[in-house]
């Protein structure tokens, strides 16, 4: 099977860690997105620092920022990662009743980080769930995609539709 691309099964369709040893370290940056949606009254407690569990959007990056950093503890047979730089930014929307939730991940490695951004955004979204759940059971989290990735063998990638800043 790892014959036919499948790289985290060996020929006889077990799992196992890809080497990438003999990678070229490279300059590696992903941008991944997500939101949460929830009652526009929720959103105005949130902006209104109302919440009886604190300021959630801080609470919310530190999240992101940790799980990145931990990645590989998430995810089975993801590598561990050098990054070198987590950047979070969660943005109120009320014309949406959502918090937009992106995050910019960079390091200097053998692999990618497509992961560390994509697990960034998630505990950041669900951080935000547990701290608005007393007042906001219905919340939804979603959405959660990869955006843009450079460096690496492929090059770089950009999810049509979807703006990125150059400071990529």
């Amino acid at each position: 099977m790892a014959e036919k691309g499948l790289t985290h099964l060996d020929e006889r369709g077990q799992a196992r860690m890809v080497d990438v040893g003999e990678k070229r370290v490279t300059e590696r940056v992903c941008v991944a997105r997500g939101e949460v949606r929830m009652a526009a009254a929720t959103l105005q407690l949130i902006a209104d620092g109302e919440i009886p569990k604190g300021d959630v959007l801080a609470t919310a990056r530190l999240a992101g920022i940790q799980a990145c950093k931990r990645t590989d503890e998430w995810i089975p047979l993801a590598h561990p990662v050098p990054v070198d730089s987590v950047e979070l930014e969660l943005r109120p929307d009320p014309s949406a009743a959502q918090v937009r939730i992106e995050a910019r991940v960079r390091a200097h490695a053998r692999t990618g980080v497509e992961m560390e951004a994509l697990v960034a955004v998630a505990a950041a979204g669900l951080t935000i769930y547990d701290r608005c759940k007393a007042v906001d059971r219905g919340m939804t989290v979603g959405a959660i995609r990869l955006v843009s990735k450079t460096g690496g063998k492929s090059g770089r990638w950009q999810r049509p539709g979807e703006e990125v800043s150059e400071n990529e």
